[in-house]
């Protein structure tokens, strides 16, 4: 195929549904900082959306670079770009400054750069490289361990760094490994952990103890004729047991102070509403007052009066909820839903192993933003700083999720070709 046909061959679905996001995100921007005793233009520099209107203009500008190269380019450079990632998310720990309590932002002067960011674009293609070309069954346990090993490894220098939000996503990753062929115990096994997790918080220990205890008995006797799934239950049941016992050391030990404080004001919202409570309890008034169809754009009075905070970035969702009201929120939520299942039709088609499960992880990326952002902002679960994709303020955030979607969306326009390695 002709690079001059490609125009015909893109995904015009997905294309236009990017754009319906960002535009409709720096919007909300500038609603979200609008002042009426100002009147400021959209256009000024120094305001949050005049910032994010020059990265919008510079992403058509990657847009347009990612268009113009060979698409076998992107399987080619693949350990490279790894391995380039990983040196930065190194090096941030040593020389980033700090920010939000995150020591994972490169500071020069008024421009931040969050390799993070980057980092899932770049995981992504190792996993696509690694699983497209293993010529043995990406099934097997040695395989899947290296897949692991991929986002686990910039997953835990992301968790140095104290930006807990960013590890999840990489952790999403694991839906990756499902689709090629990881048993589902595993992905049972890591939701059960999530669950058993927040039952300690919200239940006595020794309550919960005594049902984990209960459950195995009762499972034993169901089983009794099976040496092997006795053995399976009870180093399961122990092996829950541990982690019940660690909560307390995890909370204490591994969590920072502000991240503590997030994870109870989850379990107690009203335990300090006037400091850790007080981002969340805003959003939620706020989305609240919107009532069916809103207050109007520009109408916001939560807004006005700067109650939210961060209502520009992490919780930009808030905004659509007050002026918006319950039937834009649900237009921007579908929104979303239609470029989510869209990629999942688009990496389903894809003839190369490459494109299919590199589309895989741009999918589970920006379903675990997207879910979990608007969580944030309505108290269903913790505040963990992630940006709604495209949508909230920021270049980094926006140049990743960019080149994250649209190196998805090149490698989609030469499904027919044959993908042969440079």
């Amino acid at each position: 195929m002709r690079e001059d046909q490609l125009i015909y061959r893109l995904d015009w679905i997905t294309v236009a549904t990017y754009f319906v996001l960002v535009i409709g995100g720096w919007l909300s921007i500038y609603a979200a900082e609008y002042n009426p005793d100002v009147n400021n233009s959209i256009f000024n520099f120094s305001t949050s959306a005049g910032r994010q209107f020059v990265w919008i203009s510079t992403s058509i500008g990657l847009i347009t670079f990612i268009m113009l190269l060979d698409f076998r380019i992107y399987d080619a450079v693949s350990y490279f770009v790894y391995g380039g990632i990983l040196l930065l998310l190194i090096a941030v720990l040593f020389f980033g400054k700090e920010v939000a309590g995150s020591k994972s932002w490169f500071g020069i002067g008024s421009f931040e750069f969050q390799p993070s960011e980057f980092a899932k674009f770049a995981v992504c293609l190792a996993m696509a490289r690694y699983f497209s070309k293993s010529t043995r069954n990406t099934s097997e346990l040695n395989v899947q361990i290296i897949g692991f090993l991929l986002f686990f490894v910039p997953l835990i220098l992301v968790v140095l760094q104290g930006d807990a939000g960013t590890a999840i996503v990489f952790a999403s990753l694991v839906i990756v490994l499902f689709k090629e062929g990881m048993h589902p115990i595993f992905l049972i096994g890591g939701i059960g952990i999530a669950v058993l997790f927040i039952l300690t918080l919200l239940l006595n220990q020794l309550v919960l103890l005594i049902c984990i205890a209960a459950i195995a008995i009762l499972i034993v006797g169901l089983v009794s004729k099976s040496l092997n799934k006795i053995i399976v239950t009870v180093t399961t049941a122990v092996v829950a047991v541990a982690f019940v016992l660690s909560v307390d050391f995890i909370l204490t030990e591994v969590l920072k102070p502000h991240q503590q404080k997030r994870v109870m004001s989850l379990v107690n919202p009203n335990a300090d509403p006037l400091g850790i409570g007080w981002n969340v309890t805003q959003s939620k008034i706020a989305i609240g007052s919107g009532g069916w169809f809103g207050k109007g754009y520009l109408e916001g009075t939560q807004t006005k009066f700067d109650f939210v905070p961060k209502q520009t970035t992490d919780f930009i969702f808030s905004t659509i909820g007050e002026e918006q009201g319950w039937l834009g929120s649900v237009l921007l939520i579908a929104a979303f839903t239609t470029l989510l299942v869209r990629l999942i039709y688009l990496a389903n088609r894809q003839k190369s192993a490459f494109a299919r499960i590199y589309g895989y992880g741009v999918t589970s990326i920006l379903f675990i933003h997207f879910a979990l952002n608007i969580a944030m902002t309505i108290g269903l679960f913790p505040v963990i700083g992630i940006p709604l994709p495209f949508f909230s303020y920021g270049g980094s955030s926006l140049w990743g999720f960019t080149l994250l979607l649209f190196v998805f969306i090149k490698l989609d326009a030469h499904r027919m070709q044959v993908l042969q390695r440079m």
